[in-house]
């Protein structure tokens, strides 16, 4: 499991040469899952609806970092109306709900957008996350994440998916990239 400062002991055996902030300071695009992400990974079936919960502090999270230049996709397995009424609420930049492999989802929009893994965060909490967590030049675990994913992460978050995951993991490429104390001025206007 990694930490968030990335150059003790605890970061993933697959971890790359660079520090963790050095990855941070090169991410372009913010990419993670749904379920248990960006959600507590329940859901609520009921008379043809189907609801579910998601954090306004990792929405603002997002927010902010489309604000700084970053673009946000999220990509799910599960096809959802719920997901894609917030993703419109918050103007994504990229949502994919189709049962086809995530990593062809993500390398299909960087293409279109001239991007690299190496300029990818990307959070996940299941298997089907393995593959982009590790291409992505920073992946990480959100701390509710199973075991494997954990491993493969260069980071795991203090807080669980649906629960301020995001939006940790928001805060800390925003101040990788110097932009953390900028973004927080603007709130004393």
């Amino acid at each position: 499991m990694g930490n968030a400062l990335g150059d003790g002991p605890s970061l993933a055996p697959m971890s790359r040469p660079a520090s963790l902030s050095a990855r941070l300071r090169k991410v372009r695009f913010f990419f993670c899952d749904v379920d248990g992400v960006l959600t507590d990974a329940g859901v609520v079936i009921g008379d043809g609806q189907e609801l579910k919960r998601f954090d306004i502090q990792d929405g603002l999270g997002l927010g902010l970092l489309r604000r700084s230049g970053i673009k946000v996709g999220w990509v799910s397995s599960r096809p959802s109306s719920a997901t894609e009424i917030r993703a419109r609420e918050l103007k994504i930049d990229f949502l994919c709900q189709k049962k086809t492999a995530k990593t062809a989802a993500i390398e299909e929009f960087l293409r279109a957008a001239g991007g690299t893994w190496e300029e990818v965060c990307y959070a996940g909490d299941d298997l089907v996350d393995l593959g982009p967590i590790s291409r992505a030049g920073v992946g990480v675990a959100v701390a509710n994440a199973v075991a494997e994913v954990k491993q493969a992460a260069a980071l795991t978050t203090s807080k669980p998916g649906g629960h301020g995951a995001v939006r940790e993991i928001a805060e800390l490429i925003l101040k990788a990239q110097k932009l953390w104390a900028g973004v927080v001025a603007e709130y004393y206007q």
